[in-house]
């Protein structure tokens, strides 16, 4: 069973992290990084097998791909409290030269980024690249990813989606963060997606949902079920729900704050709602 108060102090350090970071430079992406929290703390501190001695080849170990690169701060955050890199490192967020840059990149060698992402639709992609390797290698370990519910308006991903099913890529799962919104409004009002569920599954995909994408229990509990589902013939869709901001009382319920770094009065009113549990950077 996992330790539920250790968990839930760990992600408001997280919460924490993520808010210092794009503050300081006034630059990044707090919204949805907040709301995945708990998604990314689950996968890194519960449910992958992963090292955090890291190399790029990643053999004998799960492997993840951050598809919507823009919530770097929440993936930097929880890549550095589980021992990739020190956590003094998040201070250098976005500065020149930084291994962080806003989108996570490849170049600088930052531990536990695998590939460039934030051009998105892409991630899927390369995951698929990866789940395939790990097949021809007799390698049983797992590949997941993440994306945004507004990167599926984003034609690459079908063409992904497709091709995994077609050759039975069964060792993905992929997570879709359904916040219902992106940097222009809510995503029903930019582009509505429909049923994704049925698409997904029309498109030969296993598919579960987890409805309360920002309780951990939950998302462990999601995770775990969907892990139980691979190896069978089709790859698996997780279709999350979370909250934009969540965490954060004035970030919730709005599209704003996808992008927008909060101010001085702000932050600290924010981070008075996420007690220091870990230390701060």
């Amino acid at each position: 069973m996992p330790n539920t108060q250790q968990l839930e102090e760990f992600i408001s350090q997280v919460r924490r992290d993520i808010l210092r970071q794009v503050h300081k430079v006034n630059s990044g992406h707090p919204g949805g990084s907040l709301g995945c929290a708990e998604f990314f703390t689950a996968l890194y501190q519960e449910i992958m097998e992963h090292n955090s001695n890291f190399n790029m080849h990643g053999e004998g170990e799960d492997l993840f791909f951050l598809s919507n690169g823009h919530i770097s701060p929440v993936f930097y955050s929880v890549l550095a409290r589980s021992g990739y890199f020190p956590v003094e490192e998040l201070s250098t967020f976005r500065l020149i030269d930084s291994r962080l840059q806003g989108h996570p990149t490849t170049h600088e060698g930052l531990p536990g980024v695998r590939i460039a992402s934030g051009s998105l639709g892409q991630g899927m992609s390369v995951a698929i690249g990866a789940a395939l390797s790990k097949k021809l290698n007799k390698d049983s370990r797992l590949v997941y990813t993440l994306h945004g519910d507004g990167e599926l308006q984003e034609g690459q991903n079908w063409e992904a989606i497709m091709y995994a099913a077609g050759n039975k890529v069964d060792n993905l799962i992929s997570t879709i963060d359904l916040n219902g919104q992106q940097i222009d409004g809510s995503t029903e009002n930019v582009l509505p997606m429909g049923d994704l569920k049925a698409k997904f599954e029309a498109f030969g995909w296993e598919v579960l949902e987890i409805a309360e994408g920002n309780n951990i229990l939950k998302v462990i509990e999601g995770l775990n079920e969907a892990k139980s589902r691979t190896g069978k013939g089709k790859p698996v869709c997780i279709l999350m729900t979370t909250e934009m901001g969540h965490g954060v009382d004035f970030m919730m319920y709005s599209h704003k704050w996808h992008g927008v770094a909060p101010n001085d009065e702000q932050l600290e009113t924010a981070l008075a709602q996420n007690p220091e549990t870990l230390g701060d950077y």
